[in-house]
């Protein structure tokens, strides 16, 4: 069965920081563009930031700008989301997902929710003092 697992999720203090990391099981997810997604109660899914396969190009979410920054070691087939000057609206359920995309050397966290194949089942993130 074809996964991705999220890990690193916890309750952390407002300026705080949280590394969140995504690997896969069943392939390899060094030929995939790689999303971070949150969701908060009563909210819509959104994108959070995004990295190409061969990690020339990253997207983030106007609200984390600055703040957040995704990368990759296809070595270790993992997606890092090191996330610096958290905030509670920050806090929300992060999803990692992957879509099938070796060549691109671009990604957008907007558009189509329905392009991302393999989602994993979410790592909680608490901002709170």
């Amino acid at each position: 069965q074809l996964q991705v697992v999220e890990s690193g999720g916890g309750l952390v203090q407002p300026g705080g920081s949280l590394g969140l990391s995504c690997t896969a099981s069943g392939f390899r997810l060094s030929a995939h563009t790689v999303g971070w997604f949150r969701q908060t109660p009563g909210k819509e899914r959104a994108g959070v930031s995004c990295i190409s396969a061969r990690g020339g190009a990253a997207d983030y979410a106007d609200s984390v700008k600055g703040r957040f920054t995704i990368s990759r070691d296809n070595g270790k087939d993992t997606v890092y989301l090191q996330m610096s000057s958290l905030q509670p609206e920050d806090t929300g359920v992060y999803y990692c997902a992957a879509e099938w995309n070796p060549y691109a050397d671009f990604c957008t966290v907007g558009g189509d929710m329905g392009r991302w194949e393999i989602w994993g089942q979410g790592t909680q993130v608490t901002v709170s003092s």
